[in-house]
């Protein structure tokens, strides 16, 4: 590639070498780097200028890079992933930006995010909260016919939908209140939505959003930032579905006589 198509950037990266430092802002100014190259690359050729410098690399989180594991989540000049819709930072390509561009980059924040150390924070608050979930029943006989088991094609394909979630945080990142609904509605509704798992149900929503509150996400304030930013095109009528679920399962449980 001509050196003409090469920009130069003003990187303002968050830097924190661990959970109880109060970190700052750092300025890096990052020279040829490629309008093709992938916003993670770019990270990639900046840490190996600091490490030729002999400076500490930038650490960042990332693993396949397809856009389907969501552990690239970065705030990226106030936008989770990026200023490109349904787009994980890893897909977001360096020609969205402009030579001379001052970009700023930061870990997600939120509460029940810590950050570990510069962009790296602990989501681990999401696997507590599938955990929360259980388990779903089936049955382990013989192998049911394929079409045993019934379902309208507007079910599955909205199951099919809210599956799509790859737990990024972007949701929790992007709400002022640090909520989890979108990502806690997604889960519980690929489930909700298909027979398989019904039996487990009103216990499933009951226990999910009550390890959501406890983990400290805030509550929905319904301004769809989530729905905005989720790079996976989560709707936000999965919060609804999941409200009716929950109000439906704990009247079920008042109404139930007590041992």
């Amino acid at each position: 590639m001509s050196s003409d198509n090469l920009m130069t950037l003003n990187l303002k990266i968050w830097r924190q070498q661990n959970s109880k430092d109060s970190g700052k802002i750092q300025d890096y100014v990052l020279e040829g780097v490629s309008p093709d190259s992938s916003f993670l690359e770019m990270l990639d050729q900046l840490n190996e200028k600091l490490i030729a410098e002999g400076i500490d690399p930038v650490s960042f989180d990332h693993d396949c890079r397809e856009g389907i594991c969501g552990m690239c989540s970065l705030m990226i000049n106030g936008q989770a992933h990026g200023p490109e819709r349904e787009t994980t930072t890893c897909q977001l390509h360096m020609r969205k930006f402009n030579d001379g561009d001052t970009v700023v980059i930061e870990p997600f924040r939120a509460r029940a995010f810590p950050v570990l150390k510069d962009l790296m924070v602990d989501r681990g608050a999401f696997d507590e909260i599938i955990a929360a979930g259980g388990f779903t029943n089936v049955n382990t006989g013989n192998a049911p016919d394929a079409n045993s088991i019934l379902i309208p094609q507007s079910d599955a394909e909205l199951a099919m939908d809210a599956a799509a979630c790859i737990g990024c945080g972007a949701c929790v990142a992007s709400c002022k209140n640090a909520s989890a609904m979108l990502f806690v509605s997604a889960k519980v509704s690929q489930l909700a939505l298909l027979p398989q798992g019904q039996v487990e149900a009103d216990q499933r929503v009951q226990n999910m959003v009550a390890k959501m509150d406890e983990l400290g996400f805030g509550n929905c304030t319904n301004e769809a930032e989530c729905e905005a930013s989720c790079p996976k095109g989560i709707s936000i009528s999965n919060i609804a579905r999941m409200n009716r679920d929950y109000l439906s399962a704990a009247v079920k449980s008042k109404a139930e006589p007590k041992a």
